[in-house]
């Protein structure tokens, strides 16, 4: 398993100087951002997409750097209600499935997005059945915006040789593990997971219960290392859905440095089921920690994860068969069930 680093909060660098620092900060791969919600701070989707000396270019520093890429990222909203929002975010995602697809990198990440209602003007994200209203625009967003529009997508990345690793997020239609079954049954195996266990945690799901499903159902892609603090002090007030406010001390959860929200424990069971189910590829950090400053965020994280990851592969065992010395049973079970 190799470190990667989501670059955008490098963002006021120039891209050989974020690749240097990448590299310096000891990550081995970075994860791009291409637009919308995560900027395009050092891809230049544009010319990616239409360009093949640009996906040259590209590919030049990051082997200059020493670097693997490991996904182009464009969280967005592209079945936003507003037509001109939709459009936009629709737009950037096929330029960075194309980007993706010239540059030969597997994964695309990114958001469901979350419908509105017809004629709406805003996006309506829906968590309860009850007044029947909300089942009712449940079903037409899911039946007529949802399912058409992913599964037109999913084709497209899968002539694209491109996966859609699409984030479990609060505030879009696929949230949790069910809603993220239901879009990849609905639209194909093109559609899995960019499996952050930041957004799991806050709305009470338990992250190595969804990865393990997550990677049973074949749909885990892509990885994040986020870490999120949740103040019982504001859930024994308010509950988790306090979150309208921006200001971290008034919310119920924050992001944070990995660490300072679960500890070495949790990092350490969370490479081993990441392990265990077969992933060995990039875990990508991404840092939203509004209290830390960024360079010794990304040390701080870097030190925990390279003592939570392997480096080698999984050693043999047969010796443990091999040298199990021969023995001759001295019990037996009588009647009664009971040892003899």
């Amino acid at each position: 398993m190799k470190l990667g680093l989501l670059t955008v909060v490098l963002g006021d660098l120039d891209r050989t100087s974020a690749f240097a620092r990448v590299r310096e900060l000891g990550f081995d791969a970075v994860e791009l951002g291409t637009g919308e919600f995560t900027t395009d701070a050092h891809a230049g989707l544009e010319r990616l997409a239409e360009d093949l000396s640009a996906v040259d270019e590209l590919r030049r520093d990051l082997a200059e750097a020493g670097l693997e890429l490991s996904a182009l990222s464009c969280h967005g909203n592209p079945v936003h209600p507003q037509e001109a929002y939709a459009e936009r975010a629709d737009g950037v995602l096929r330029r960075t499935i194309a980007a993706a697809s010239a540059l030969g990198v597997e994964n695309v990440v990114c958001f469901s997005g979350c419908p509105g209602e017809p004629g709406g003007r805003y996006p309506n994200w829906i968590t309860t059945p009850w007044p029947g209203y909300f089942a009712d625009l449940l079903g037409w967003q899911w039946n007529e915006v949802l399912i058409p529009y992913w599964s037109e997508l999913a084709a497209l990345a899968d002539e694209s040789n491109v996966r859609i690793a699409i984030e479990m997020h609060p505030g879009m239609s696929v949230y949790n593990l069910p809603t993220l079954l239901r879009l990849r049954e609905s639209c194909g195996p093109a559609i899995g997971a960019n499996f952050d266990p930041s957004h799991l945690w806050w709305q009470g799901m338990d992250p190595l219960l969804v990865l393990r499903e997550t990677a049973k159902a074949g749909a885990l892609f892509h990885v994040h290392a986020k870490d999120t603090f949740v103040d019982p002090l504001v859930v024994a007030r308010a509950g988790v859905l306090e979150n309208a406010s921006h200001t971290a001390a008034e919310r119920a959860w924050r992001f944070t440095t990995l660490g300072y929200g679960h500890g070495l424990g949790f990092w350490r069971a969370f490479v081993g089921e990441l392990r265990s189910v077969g992933y060995d590829g990039v875990l990508s950090v991404e840092h939203e920690d509004p209290l830390a400053p960024v360079d010794e965020a990304l040390e701080r994280s870097v030190e925990i994860l390279e003592s939570c990851i392997w480096r080698e592969p999984s050693a043999e065992t047969e010796w443990l068969v091999d040298d199990d010395p021969p023995y001759v049973a001295t019990t037996s079970v009588g009647t009664n069930g009971g040892l003899r």
